[in-house]
């Protein structure tokens, strides 16, 4: 059967300038009902690529987003949000766009067609056979997107793809396929909406269901989010009186600035308790929570043995 791009099919509505604005409105969100149900069907596809990513970046790797216009921004978007919100570097989890970051705010001509770019734009990245690349493309069909693809499959890197037709090229060219069909755009064509929704919820999806394998998430917490304004700090001294019993706000707010996350001032709390149990004051050894083994670790080979305290696993690195 010859591939069919769906989301480019005609619209179900008709003379959308003789609507009312309450009539474009409630038809627009009539048709924004339907993407959850689209990206509930593609759950097993989107665990799939998110269990890849989760074990690729448990042992060093990072993760890729390229893309063009919509895709291409959603990408950069989602990839812009995990260092504030999880407290993680800059540079472990990319968005890339095809044109560049004029891009980002103005439509670029033809940079989507170049199907050789996307490769080149890894390589400024030094992309490995350690990270994975998930191309994000409503159609499918997007040779920027595609061509980089490829390129990372002759050399081993896993892939991923998001788009929004069935059995596209995009899909061909990744491991990890997820296709969400929406099916028809309210306005012909225009995949920013349902597509481009459906993405966000993707990315939503795969970026913390990684950050949480990644131990950046405690209960339901974002115990590693940057103190970037007044609000983040408020919260963060909040969760870390719950956290640890402190009743006195001011204390536990110097404390969070002292050590600047929620997870560093609490462990600070617990290695502290651990010495005086233990009545060492030996400055050979240093304690970590787990999940920073990604950030020390993989950099510094050390001989590691698990503790637990609390109910929470702890490495001694000597």
């Amino acid at each position: 059967m010859a591939f069919e791009k769906i989301s480019e099919q005609s619209s179900n509505y008709r003379h959308l300038e003789k609507m009312t604005v309450g009539e474009i409105l409630i038809n627009i969100n009539r048709e924004d009902q339907t993407v959850p149900a689209a990206v509930e069907k593609a759950i097993p596809q989107i665990e799939k690529l998110a269990e890849a990513a989760s074990d690729k970046m448990l042992m060093g790797g990072r993760l890729f987003y390229i893309g063009a216009g919509t895709s291409g921004r959603l990408g950069i978007v989602d990839a812009s949000e995990c260092p504030p919100t999880y407290g993680v570097p800059y540079g472990l989890v990319i968005g890339i766009i095809a044109g560049g970051e004029k891009a980002i705010t103005s439509a670029v001509e033809f940079a989507e067609d170049d199907k050789e770019q996307g490769w080149k734009d890894l390589l400024q990245h030094n992309v490995c056979d350690k990270d994975v690349v998930i191309g994000i493309a409503a159609s499918g069909t997007t040779p920027y997107v595609i061509g980089a693809l490829e390129e990372c499959q002759k050399r081993g890197i896993i892939t991923g793809s998001i788009s929004c037709n069935p059995d596209s090229p995009v899909s061909a060219a990744a491991d990890f396929p997820i296709e969400v069909v929406v099916g028809p755009e309210f306005v012909t064509g225009s995949t920013r909406m349902k597509s481009g929704t459906a993405q966000k919820l993707v990315l939503n999806m795969i970026s913390t269901t990684v950050m949480i394998q990644l131990g950046r998430v405690e209960d339901n917490k974002m115990v590693n989010m940057q103190l970037t304004n007044d609000k983040l700090v408020d919260r963060g001294t909040k969760m870390l009186m719950e956290r640890v019993k402190m009743p006195d706000y001011e204390k536990a707010k110097e404390l969070l600035l002292k050590y600047g996350s929620v997870k560093k001032a609490a462990d600070s709390i617990y290695i502290v308790c651990l010495n005086k149990r233990s009545g060492s004051k030996s400055s050979t050894y240093h304690f970590f929570c787990c999940s920073e083994l990604h950030y020390n670790y993989y950099n510094n080979p050390l001989r590691v043995v698990y503790h637990y305290i609390n109910n929470r696993a702890f490495a001694v690195i000597r």
